[in-house]
């Protein structure tokens, strides 16, 4: 089965639109330090939307430099997941270790060599955490080739998750052959950083077709 997740929230009207969609997906993201991202919010907006009970859990996304203010300002908030990006697997190991938090290890992908930094965490990563394989686009809706990730799949211990370019209406049965979790942002919105109902719509009907 693949389960969606949708990244990148920032406002409680939509937020309240996803949690009560007929199909929700599991997991809700939300930017919580990458000053470059139209979908940053503030550690008081990050409260006020992690405060919405509803079946989705929600995820805080992080990127280096991640200090120990932010981290000690968020570790109370109603977050399932932290999803970290550019750091090393000792940073990983002892965040872990001092919040108690499951992971989402983001791995930015271009070539085959990138694809393999997942065995640097291995040891550190626990059954309940999640491989995230992104493209180094951050903020922007750019893609990676698939197939590098499909030829390693399984050596890969994880849940395994994808983002980067993937599209509403792209093939979700082929991908859930090699993955467990599928990962949209940017494509979910009719302009940067404002999501589309529709189009949130269409994905979480589209995940739910597949056989």
């Amino acid at each position: 089965m693949l389960v969606p997740k949708i990244c990148g929230i920032k406002d409680i009207n939509t937020l309240k639109y996803i949690v009560s969609h007929k199909h929700p997906p599991k997991l809700v993201g939300m930017i919580l330090n990458y000053e470059k991202s139209p979908r940053l919010i503030s550690i008081n907006k990050a409260k006020e939307l992690t405060n919405l009970k509803g079946p989705c859990e929600y995820i805080g996304v992080l990127t280096s430099p991640i200090s120990l203010d932010l981290l000690e300002s968020i570790k109370d908030l109603n977050f399932s997941y932290y999803q970290i990006y550019n750091q090393t697997p000792e940073q990983i190991k002892n965040i872990k270790d001092q919040y108690n938090k499951k992971i989402i290890l983001a791995l930015t992908i271009k070539t085959a060599e990138d694809i393999n930094q997942y065995k640097l965490y291995e040891n550190i990563l626990s059954p309940d955490d999640i491989l995230l394989f992104d493209s180094k686009g951050y903020a922007e809706t750019k893609s990676f080739d698939l197939s590098l990730l499909k030829r390693v799949r399984k050596n890969i211990k994880n849940k395994v998750m994808i983002a980067g370019g993937i599209k509403i209406d792209d093939n979700f049965s082929e991908i859930s052959s090699f993955c467990d979790y599928v990962d949209l942002s940017g494509n979910l919105e009719s302009k940067k950083g404002i999501k589309d109902f529709a189009k949130i719509d269409i994905f979480l009907k589209n995940i739910k077709k597949i056989k």
